[in-house]
Order: C-alpha cells, then structure tokens, then sequence
C-alpha cells in the first residue's frame, strides 16, 4: 500500500503547495517581498518532487501489475509486456492527466533554475501562472477522477490496453503531443508576467524562444508520429481524416506557426505587440481545447478516451483563461503600441504579418468545422456532420498561399524592398517554378491543386537553394572555403535564418508528398482465390496464401502477396490480421511495400474456409517525402535551437590566427 498511498498523498499536498505558491509569488511580486517570492519559488520545486513521486508510483504500479487500483486494472493485463505498461502512464484518462501535470511541472523547475537571477520583476507572476495551472489539472486528479483509487475486490486480470495503443508508434505520439501542449504553458505564463509587471519589451520573447521552439517542434512531430500510426494501423491507407482530436492538435501549432514569425517582428523592429501576446494567449488556450475536446465526451473520435464529467471544468478554464489574459492585454495596450509603422506592402515585415493572417484563416477555419457539429445541435437540436470535403475545400486554397508566402518572405528585405531587388530576388525562383509548371502539365499532370502545389513548393525551394548560393559563393570568393565547408559556416552564423530555411524545405517536401498522395492514390478492393491476381495501373498483385502465428496477446493471420510492376517481380508483402484476447477486438496490420516514389499498400480484410480472402490495395505515390519532410523538419529544428555561441567560437578562430 505504500506507492498506492504516496501518490495520493503527494498529489494532495503538491496540490496545497502549488494554490501556496501562486499565493506568495503574487503577493511578493506586488509588495516586492524577496522572501515571499523564494517561499513560491521553493513550494513550486516541492511540487516538482511530490508530482514525480506520484507518477513515478503509478508507473511502478503498472509495472507490477498491481490491481487493487482501478486505474492500472483498466489499462494493464497479465500479458501485457513491460513496454506497454509503462506507457500505460499515458494511456488512459486520469494517467494522461497525471503526465500532463509531471510536464508541467518538470518545465516549471527547470524554468524557475534558469532565471533565478534573471528576469526578477516577472518570474513572480511567471511561477504563480505555472503552478495556477499545476492547480487545475490537480483539481482534477484529486476532486474528480483520482488515478490511485483501489478497488475493493481486486480481479485476477486487468482489462488490457487499447489493442490500438499497442503499437510503437502510440507509444511516442502522445508524450510528444504533450510535450506540445505542456511546452506553450512556459510562454504564456512569460506574456502574464510580462503583462503584469509591465515590462514589455522583447526581453520575455527572447527569454521563451527555445521554449517556444521546443514546444512547437514536439506538437508538429506529435502529429507526424500519429499520421504514422494511423498510415500504418487504421488499414486505410491514409494519415489525416480531420478527425476532432486531429483537428484539436493542429490548430496551437498553426498558432504557433504565427507566433514564431510575428516575434521575429518585434525584435527586429519593436512591431506588433499585440498581435504577439494576443497569439500566444490563443495558443495556449487552444492547448487546453486539445486537451478538453479528448476528454469532454462532446465529440466522437478514435483518438478521444471515454467521455467524462469533467469536461465542463475544462471548458470554464479555457474561458477563464481567455478573460484574465485578453484582459490583461486590454489594460496594457498603451504599453503595447508598436515603435515603428509598417513602410511597405513589399516588406518582410508585410509578408510576415500577411503570412500570420493566412495561419489564424485555417485555424479558424478549421476550429470552425470542428465545433460546428456541436454547435448546430445545441441550437437546432441537429446534429451536421462537417466531414473531410469542408476542410480540404477551405483549407487547400489557403494552403497554396501559405506555401506562397514562405517562398516569397526570404527573398523581401526588411523596412521597403527595392524594384531592382525585387526583380533580381525572383527572377530565378520565377523562372523555375514556372518551367516546372510546363513539366508537369507535359507529363500529363491535371490535377489542378497538385499542379499549384507541386510549382508553389518548387518555387520555395529554389528561393532557398538561390539563399544558400549567394552565401556559399560570397563564403568561397572572400574566405576561400569549400562548398561543404562554407554551407557549414553559414549556417552555424546564421542559425536562426538557415534553420528556418531547413524548416521551410522541410514543409515544401511534406506539401509535395501531401499534394501526390492525396491527387493521385489509386485504390482497389476485391476478393482473391489461392493464386489468383489483381492489377491496377500497372501494379500487379498475387495471392500466395495465409499463415497463422499466435503470440500471447493475440491470434495472427498472415496474407501473403507477391508484387509485380510492369511484369517484374518486386518481392513480397504480407498483411496481417490481429484478434486481441484482451480486451477482444480485431485490428489490421496494413502490409507496405515503402518506396521513394509510392508505396505499395495492401490491407487484408478477411478469408473464408476455402482459402479466398478480401483485400484492398492502394498505390500511395510520394507519401514517403511527409515522413522524410519529418527529417528535414528535425535537423531544421536542432539547427535553430543551437545556442548563439557556436558561431562566436567559430568566428572568433579566424580572427586569432589572422592576429
């Protein structure tokens, strides 16, 4: 009973700790009281141990299999290996909940460690805004659903996990999600100290940038890694439905899109205040509506867990949120007025603004479809469904801009672009982007929005290459050095620039593979007999018979499938069906054949005594280039977040050995 009793009781006292530490901080930020503010300082470290304690139990418990607590009963069974287990931490709802709060709260004490003496006038209101939060979710953990209630009469078997949690790729998708959701809490509670205090420079943006950087990279490779998995679990051949939960966890990293441009703005030329506190206020906020809408019961998804009786907490949150922070925002708006007004259309700065416009027109956009259907039956009573149709008709037009606007913004200066430069700037990029367009129409590409975003994303690209030309060739023709040599340093000296180019390189090959696979999938559906074929488009598939496994979670039956391309043999896949025995439930393992230019796709559906079975086959062209996208889109990311002094060191070698 031990562990059972160290999590309760530790998430209680965390609980009077965090609502202590809010109190303090506050009153010693208003009353400039050096030692309220350490006694919030250190609460909020006392809360970081407690909360670890706690999870670190429930782990301990899942791992132990221990079910006199209903929690580890209704997510974990005898045959559940350790590694499933473990993530059984964040498998179900008041788990989720806890791991939720021990991010928080891990932030929140390496934040507090970063700026013991920094940042003095804000990092009061900064603690008392993180352990506010840390309050809420642990309102939750110990009012509604506590994760270490027991059970009176302990079974000798849990429920079992998920069967479609039991897969690697579900693993890591949602710890990195909430790395997403948990990482935005860290600049916003820098924008309510900022707000309070009012100091309302640059200093708070500059202070949360890596936070900012860190957060939005885990939400972007949280929803790779869930298209992923649904590529390869859900037997359907795709990787977004806009699902409400898909939805949900798109719309913080749009708005963290925005935020991280329009930033940008405000160092450079002290612009855009309010559009800037504004955004990541909404970001957070939108935070909380991902995490509400999986748990609130008022939508149906996949993704989202059973429905609860705690959403409506949730929903007062997100609105109490929204009012004290645009609140703060309306009371400081003489403070936040912009230094300096925008000179021209034809500017990085108007390109920057129009792009965050673009991000706010999806999000909206796309917030919009996902509560209409909730919305409509309050009102009318009937319930509308707002499927795929809507959003790729709303959402790829403004897309295409967007793809547009990352293209064009490297190549506009700051302040007022010149008529001589913009035509030097776009003259290749132009050029290239329109003879690609000749191409593909060529090469028989008709489809209207892949041709726009097969030439858009072409065009971004050669506005990067044309980036690193000019600097590699100015690099050789001053400093001497090699092609890969001189890449390398320009990069490193200007990493928050060539980052952000990898990044945007990374988006043009996600684009591409966005824009094929969608345009141009083929999909075939039909019953086979032992030895029987199937074409389509020049893709043949044989079916070669089923094999049985049984494993101790589930029974498998193996489809085997040899693949011809224009009458050559390329080999073989399987398809695989699954029948968990807890709890009972059949899944598909899809059989792919991955290729650089499509993937070969095979989903086996069921077979008949006499050996035929159902399959459905899909060719998938450049799907590959998303997840490659997902690469490039890292490496950009780690460039960005390399410390300033990289450069400096390097810098500083030529000049020693000149002297």
């Amino acid at each position: 009973m031990f562990l059972i009793e160290l999590g309760h009781y530790g998430l209680w006292a965390a609980y009077v700790l965090a609502l202590f530490s809010a109190a303090a901080s506050v009153w010693g930020g208003l009353q400039k009281r050096q030692e309220l503010i350490a006694a919030g300082r250190n609460a909020a470290a006392a809360v970081f141990v407690l909360v670890s304690a706690a999870s670190a139990s429930l782990v301990v418990l899942l791992l132990l299999r221990d079910y006199r607590v209903e929690y580890v009963t209704s997510i974990v069974d005898n045959n559940l290996n350790a590694f499933y287990r473990f993530s059984g931490l964040w498998g179900g709802q008041e788990g989720s909940l806890l791991f939720w709060l021990l991010l928080l709260c891990i932030f929140a004490f390496i934040v507090l460690r970063q700026n013991r003496h920094r940042n003095i006038e804000l990092m009061p209101y900064v603690t008392a805004t993180l352990m506010v939060t840390a309050a809420f979710f642990m309102t939750i953990l110990n009012f509604v659903t506590p994760p270490f209630d027991t059970l009176p009469n302990p079974p000798l078997n849990g429920q079992g996990l998920n069967p479609l949690l039991q897969d690697w790729g579900m693993v890591i998708h949602p710890p990195n999600l909430f790395l997403g959701y948990v990482g935005f809490a860290v600049p916003f509670a820098f924008c309510v100290g900022a707000l309070v205090s009012g100091k309302l420079d640059s200093a708070w943006i500059s202070t949360t940038r890596r936070w900012t950087l860190t957060a939005w990279f885990f939400n972007g490779m949280g929803i790779l890694l869930g298209g992923a998995w649904a590529y390869r679990e859900l037997g359907w051949g795709g990787y977004w439905a806009w699902d409400p939960v898909e939805n949900a966890s798109l719309m913080p990293w749009l708005m963290g899109t925005a935020f991280l441009h329009s930033v940008m703005i405000q160092e450079k030329r002290g612009m855009l205040k309010v559009w800037n506190v504004s955004l990541i206020i909404i970001t957070y906020s939108l935070t909380l509506f991902g995490t509400f809408i999986t748990r609130s019961g008022i939508i149906s998804s996949v993704h989202a867990f059973a429905s609860s009786s705690f959403g409506w907490v949730f929903l007062v949150y997100i609105v109490v949120t929204l009012i004290v922070g645009f609140s703060l925002v309306i009371w400081r708006l003489p403070m936040l007025k912009s230094e300096h007004e925008m000179e021209s259309f034809f500017s990085r700065e108007a390109s920057f603004l129009l792009n965050n416009v673009v991000l706010v027109g999806i999000t909206f956009a796309v917030f919009w479809g996902t509560m209409f259907p909730v919305l409509s039956e309050a009102v009318k009573g009937v319930k509308v469904t707002v499927g795929p149709p809507f959003f790729n008709q709303v959402n790829v037009p403004i897309g295409l801009l967007l793809i547009l606007l990352a293209g064009v913004s490297p190549l506009l200066a700051w302040r007022r672009a010149s008529t001589k430069m913009l035509r030097k700037n776009f003259t290749y990029p132009v050029i290239v982007s329109l003879v690609s367009l000749a191409a593909l129409v060529t090469l028989g590409v008709r489809h209207v929005y892949a041709v726009l975003a097969f030439s858009l994303c072409i065009f971004m690209i050669a506005t990067i290459f044309l980036e690193y030309y000019r600097g590699i060739s100015a690099r050789r023709r001053h400093q001497g050095d090699g092609i890969f040599e001189a890449a390398w340093e320009l990069t490193m000296r200007n990493k928050r620039r060539f980052g952000g180019y990898i990044v945007h390189f990374a988006m043009a090959l996600i684009f591409i593979g966005v824009a094929a696979s969608s345009a141009y999938q083929q999909v075939g559906e039909v019953r086979l007999s032992l030895g029987q074929s199937f074409e389509m488009e020049g893709t043949r598939f044989k079916y070669e018979g089923v094999r049985q496994e049984r494993s101790p979670q589930y029974q498998s039956a193996f489809a085997r499938l040899a693949v011809f391309k224009k009458g050559a043999r390329l080999g073989e896949i399987e398809a695989e069906k699954r029948l968990y025995f807890t709890p009972p439930q059949p899944t598909t393992e899809a059989g792919i054949r991955y290729g650089f230019t499509e993937d070969i796709y095979a989903v086996f559906a069921d077979v008949d005594e006499d050996g035929s079975a159902t399959f459905k086959f899909m060719v998938n062209p450049l799907i590959n280039w998303i997840w490659a996208g997902g690469y490039v889109f890292t490496l950009g990311t780690i460039v960005c977040f390399l410390p300033e002094r990289w450069g400096r060191r390097r810098r500083a070698k030529p000049s020693a050995a000149g002297a």
